[in-house]
């Protein structure tokens, strides 16, 4: 409706906000994932756990993003990955939430669940508690499965640093959903 919504100072209906809920270069990198996947004709899934959904969502901030993304998964939960992704327990249970081995299951189960070409599965500990000596808060893990590969599981960790006070948690997920959208790309 013309008219209605917050002005500024000049009269402008808030520009910035209409253009993305995401920071720029999170909203750059999607759309990347987007024009190129379709380019490319796939379809992409998530299976998120540190991030939320964040994943998801940013491939959803694009115009067209329906033509690539098939499906996301938020499995916050262990109880989530092994019910929604069929993660086995003992994966949980000999690894833990937060390895290659869990990542990747997720990931296969994405794909499996799925009618996506390659998914694309996350989980970490986002902080600013949960680390352990041997999983710091920081810790992340990747897994990426394309349908048809054969061959050894993709798998990565990272640690990212999100400085200390507040927004620790805020930066850890930044950085994984960066990543996250990276390994998507053809």
């Amino acid at each position: 409706m013309p008219g209605k919504g917050r002005r500024d100072r000049n009269g402008a209906i808030g520009r910035a906000m209409a253009l993305s809920l995401l920071p720029e270069d999170i909203a750059a990198l999607a759309a990347r994932v987007v024009a190129e996947n379709a380019a490319a004709g796939r379809k992409v899934a998530t299976a998120e756990s540190c991030t939320g959904g964040l994943v998801a969502g940013a491939i959803t901030e694009i115009a067209g993003s329906s033509a690539v993304l098939d499906r996301g998964f938020v499995t916050y939960s262990n109880e989530a990955k092994m019910e929604m992704l069929g993660v086995p327990s003992d994966i949980i249970e000999t690894f833990g939430a937060v390895s290659i081995a869990c990542a990747w299951a997720m990931a296969k189960g994405a794909l499996d669940r799925s009618k996506a070409d390659v998914a694309v599965a996350i989980s970490g500990v986002a902080g600013p508690g949960g680390g352990t000596a041997l999983k710091p808060v920081g810790t992340v893990v990747f897994a990426r499965v394309v349908r048809g590969e054969t061959g050894e599981p993709e798998g990565e960790l990272k640690f990212f640093e999100g400085g200390e006070g507040p927004g620790v948690r805020a930066e850890i997920r930044r950085q994984a959903t960066i990543c996250a959208l990276e390994l998507l790309l053809p």
